[in-house]
């Protein structure tokens, strides 16, 4: 068995592995088992793992009896550290239309991580990196066979804008040739490719309109509750979306993850989420503008490609002449670093948001 064909996520996989009489080997993670201690009694469990499941006294026991590692639920914390699927946006701004932001698990995790943080206590560390390997675990899931295109820029960008509706084409352009859309999940540039990508299967004409639903409420300051409200507006008059991933983390937790990433992965660690993000985007990443953030992302990005560490350098499309030489003049030191690469066949600076797709496919291996 593969890793992954050794975990069980839900309770009728564990139906299906008792079935077959053994649960030697198996992870189980984050399943009730409660109303299921006959089976455990019954069953071998030598070798296995449960990792955050409800058992009764008995079933607890006997498996810890056969050889089981059982590290139980850990109770009052804001978000179950050995999930075994990434969040949804309900999930994460579940509360937000009858009580408001300050009442969701998005914000309750970023509370309880400032105070930890503070505090330095080493088991939050503990389950803070307990939580994002599991995130890890479910983004590679969730992703393989996926070819996934990363679209990186600032959260500044505003709903209603130019530039907001053309980031949004772009991620419905990218969507619809069938590349999985990935963004840093929060606000401005990542909003609007994650829009896009939600509107991919729909009219044109619903992408048009849900601009002008958006246009309402331009940013998450000074209120995320009103910003998140007009989102699930918009996913409610049009609920047949299309799916992306939005990789957001809570050590910037001033910026909420966007509610159109049908899949949203959110790290505590900055670090390991960046990392991951752009490791994974294997059709290469479209940079619009942006400031520091999108700048690291850059380079980033470049190191691997230049090492080729993850074996051939993927395309990168940088977006905005002007923004990338003159303004934040990361083209010109791209391009050194490129000179007499391999990854120099795999970069291009474009003038316009609309050019990038094509850009973009000019730049892939093979095509």
């Amino acid at each position: 068995m593969t890793r992954h064909e050794r975990e069980i996520h839900t309770p009728a996989e564990f139906d299906a592995v008792i079935a077959r009489g053994s649960l030697l080997g198996y992870r189980v993670q984050s399943v009730d088992l409660t109303d299921r201690t006959f089976a455990l009694l019954s069953t071998p469990t030598a070798d296995a793992v449960f990792l955050g499941c409800a058992l009764q006294p008995e079933a607890a026991a006997k498996v810890r009896g056969d050889g089981a590692l059982v590290f139980p639920p850990v109770p009052d914390l804001p978000f179950d550290p050995y999930r075994a699927r990434l969040y949804s946006p309900g999930e994460l701004f579940d509360g937000v239309e009858d009580e408001g932001y300050e009442a969701t698990p998005d914000f309750r995790s970023y509370d309880w991580f400032q105070r930890t943080k503070a505090d330095g206590d080493v088991f939050a560390s503990m389950l803070r990196s307990v939580h994002d390997d599991a995130i890890s675990d479910a983004l590679d899931e969730l992703l393989d066979g996926a070819r996934v295109v990363g679209v990186m820029g600032g959260h500044a960008m505003g709903r209603g804008g130019d530039a907001y509706a053309g980031a949004a084409r772009l991620g419905r352009s990218l969507a619809r040739t069938g590349l999985t859309v990935a963004t840093g999940g929060g606000p401005g540039a990542m909003e609007a490719a994650n829009l896009g990508a939600y509107t991919a299967p729909l009219a044109d004409d619903a992408l048009e309109e849900a601009l002008e639903l958006l246009a309402k409420a331009p940013s998450f300051t000074p209120s995320v509750t009103e910003w998140a409200r007009a989102a699930f507006d918009v996913r409610s008059r049009w609920p047949e979306g299309g799916d992306s991933v939005g990789i957001p983390t809570w050590f910037y937790g001033h910026e909420p993850p966007n509610p159109f990433a049908g899949h949203i992965a959110k790290y505590f660690a900055n670090a390991t989420r960046e990392d991951g993000l752009l490791a994974r985007c294997d059709a290469g990443v479209i940079f619009l503008p942006g400031a520091a953030g999108t700048v690291q992302e850059i380079f980033d990005n470049t190191t691997p490609n230049y090492y080729e560490s993850r074996g051939g350098p993927t395309p990168m499309v940088l977006v905005n002449t002007a923004h990338w030489t003159e303004r934040l003049p990361a083209w010109p030191l791209l391009q050194s670093l490129a000179a007499d690469r391999p990854m120099a066949a795999r970069i291009a600076l474009v003038d316009s948001i609309d050019e990038a797709p094509e850009a973009l496919r000019r730049l892939s291996p093979g095509r």
